[in-house]
């Protein structure tokens, strides 16, 4: 099936589901009515395990989980998966922000493809203050609707000053965003 094919009041639907303006039910009942079947709405929900493109692994990347101060933000501390192109350094950094769900699966392997392009790359966790991301988009969603949105901002933009001055950086930032970033 083809993107052309696909009624567009479906992908509007989405839409209002992924920004956190349609529960997951309500979307599925009505995308069902639509395009005439649950099955088709299922399909277009996220599926994370074949979402990753790049694998932890992978020899080209060094991956890991880092804290670091958040002053002013959620908890005055943060985390985030930090991730570095194998190699020596240093390295353009890129800052990874996540969906309005938080770090998931998809993001984290954004930040793996974006070091195996040669980025450092900062994925931060802004769910961290609340135990991290939940396991699945709809706990995401309900937590980040629950955090003082000023204080997340600072979260993501204590976020970009540790990256930036981060001793694999070469000081160039840039950032990209899905969602909420």
């Amino acid at each position: 099936m083809q993107q052309h094919e696909i009624d567009s009041r479906v992908f509007e639907l989405y839409d209002e589901y992924c920004h956190g303006r349609l529960e997951r039910r309500d979307f599925l009942a009505r995308a069902a009515v639509i395009t005439g079947g649950l099955a088709m709405a299922n399909a277009l929900l996220p599926r994370y395990a074949r979402a990753q493109t790049i694998s932890f692994t992978d020899e080209r990347i060094r991956p890991r989980y880092v804290e670091y101060p958040s002053p002013g933000g959620s908890s005055g501390q943060m985390r985030g998966y930090l991730v570095q192109p194998s190699g020596d350094g240093p390295f353009p950094a890129v800052l990874v922000i996540h969906e309005n769900r938080g770090l998931n699966p998809y993001i984290e392997d954004v930040a793996r493809r974006t070091a195996v392009a040669g980025f450092l790359a900062l994925a931060p966790d802004g769910l961290a203050p609340l135990g991290g991301y939940p396991g699945n988009d709809d706990d995401g969603r309900a937590l980040q609707k629950t955090l003082d949105q000023a204080k997340l901002r600072q979260d993501m933009v204590n976020s970009a000053r540790y990256l930036k001055a981060h001793v694999a950086s070469n000081g160039k930032l840039g950032a990209t965003g899905f969602c909420w970033g």
